[in-house]
């Protein structure tokens, strides 16, 4: 989330639940990032759900004092079934820090697991938006000109026609009401330009964004064209978007290291790095997918924010940023607004 384009509605003190035992490193990185965020935001108040004996070990010490442990006695693995998770273990960190969100003690929660069980504990604790048959996560992308959104990155496999419509809806409402996008464009990610083209899906989603006639659907847009930023909303289902995501960041690793080992290479690459250090270090802080820090579940009956599985410490901090910024947004108060009163479109059931 670039968090400098967010409307907030509040400067106050925002509380942040964080799922501790979620993601790859948890909980040590998922602590410590917490940990660092917490002390420079003293005004602000973390609650910190995992095994309280696990937490208080890598916390090496006490922690800061706008930091509550809450206990959860359970863990849902990376590698699990989210149905099957969530049904066995209740009181696992995710559902506790989920009910946290839901009583109202916390205004956002924050997680690097599972996002499959942090989707579905989300919808069964807290509930599906009126008018909103699925949810999705998004994520804004980089672009020369600004940050385009993308969803569905990870929320649902298999969508249907009536789930990418609600989806352009979401996106729109969050690029123009949150982002301040004035009448945001909206396109179908496909396989080409052309109407017509794409899955069933894809082309039941065009249909009904034709209808619409409220949102500014400017068509398809090819894989290629997203860095030229010919939308600001791009929809699609999360098996494309995931993949498409994780492309995007997996090619700027790729070519940082290409550029680092031609920079190393005899004379002159050293030379020729003094003089365009100071340009590179610009590209790769562009380009620096750990400063979005997470993404918004739209959708929702609360602001949930899912982060890389993979995260460490700094991404954590980001993604406290994100989360602590999206409270203060009331983001799904927003959405629920703006989709108040609108009338059901026909469409496949999901």
């Amino acid at each position: 989330m670039d968090l400098s384009t967010v409307r907030t509605t509040s400067d106050g003190p925002i509380r942040v639940a964080v799922d501790a035992m979620g993601g790859d490193h948890a909980p040590l990185e998922i602590v410590t990032g917490t940990l660092s965020w917490a002390r420079a935001h003293p005004a602000d108040k973390v609650l910190l759900v995992g095994i309280p004996e696990r937490i208080s070990e890598v916390a090496g010490g006490p922690v800061p004092p706008n930091v509550e442990i809450v206990a959860a006695s359970q863990v849902v693995e990376m590698d699990e079934s989210p149905a099957h998770a969530l049904k066995a273990k209740k009181d696992s960190s995710i559902m506790v820090a989920m009910d946290l969100l839901k009583q109202g003690r916390a205004d956002a929660l924050v997680t690097a697991g599972h996002s499959g069980a942090g989707m579905a504990a989300a919808v069964l604790k807290l509930g599906r938006l009126p008018g909103v048959d699925r949810p999705a996560l998004a994520v804004q992308m980089i672009t020369e000109t600004g940050p385009f959104v993308l969803l569905d990155i990870g929320a649902n496999m298999d969508s249907s026609g009536n789930n990418l419509y609600q989806f352009a809806q979401m996106g729109s409402l969050y690029a123009e009401r949150v982002l301040g996008v004035a009448n945001p464009r909206v396109a179908l990610l496909s396989i080409g330009e052309e109407k017509g083209k794409g899955d069933q899906a894809v082309q039941q989603a065009t249909q009904m964004l034709d209808e619409n006639g409220t949102l500014n659907f400017v068509g398809n847009v090819e894989g290629r064209d997203l860095v030229k930023h010919m939308a600001d909303v791009a929809v699609c289902d999360a098996m494309v978007g995931n993949v498409t995501m994780k492309f995007f960041e997996g090619l700027a690793t790729f070519i940082f290291d290409l550029w680092k080992r031609e920079f190393k290479r005899g004379i002159r690459g050293p030379i020729g790095y003094l003089f365009m250090r100071a340009g590179v270090n610009r590209i790769r802080d562009t380009f620096d997918y750990e400063k979005m820090g997470a993404s918004p579940l739209l959708g929702v009956k609360g602001m949930v924010l899912i982060t890389h599985g993979s995260a460490k410490r700094r991404m954590i901090e980001y993604a406290l940023d994100a989360g602590a910024t999206a409270g203060r947004a009331r983001i799904p108060e927003l959405i629920a607004d703006a989709l108040r009163g609108q009338p059901r479109r026909p469409g496949p059931v999901a």
